[in-house]
């Protein structure tokens, strides 16, 4: 797996017009994924370690997961068709029916989310991070100019 795939970081979120750019890479590329703002909300909240009054849907993602002995193990950015990334959940279950390993296609925000909520490793396909349009100098400059509507990555090191 490891020659196939990229490990990166969710490196910030930037609310948009239509949504909000989460801004994905590692020190070699950085690149965008356009999210909903209520998924893009959720992913700076558990960037953030914002407590919230009542769960949210992640939240209750990630405590039927707990109930049930379920982690996510890893999320994988595999594909990249019409400017549409497509994403698969790699989970592993263990509780008192055994061990297994479950992966489910999903889209890649609700994956990302449930990643930084469990600080689960984010990877993509080789082949759809050699084909994105590398924004590192856009992400530069939106650390340079410190808008308080861009969310950095937490000081806990999350998905490190």
């Amino acid at each position: 797996m490891k020659n196939d795939v990229v490990e990166v970081q969710v490196k910030g979120v930037l609310p948009t017009t239509n949504g909000c750019a989460v801004f994905v890479g590692n020190d070699e590329k950085t690149f965008v994924i356009y999210v909903d703002h209520s998924v893009g909300a959720a992913i700076t909240m558990f960037l953030r370690s914002t407590p919230k009054e009542r769960p949210l849907t992640h939240d209750l993602i990630g405590h039927i997961f707990t109930g049930l002995g379920v982690k996510v193990e890893r999320i994988v950015i595999n594909d990249l068709k019409n400017s549409t990334y497509y994403a698969r959940l790699v989970l592993r279950a263990e509780n008192e029916l055994g061990k297994k390993i479950l992966e489910i296609d999903s889209r890649p925000s609700d994956c990302i989310a449930l990643a930084v909520q469990q600080k689960s490793p984010i990877y993509v396909a080789t082949k759809v991070f050699s084909a994105v349009e590398d924004m590192s100098e856009v992400l530069k400059r939106m650390k340079q100019e410190g808008g308080d509507e861009f969310t950095e990555q937490g000081e806990e090191g999350q998905n490190e």
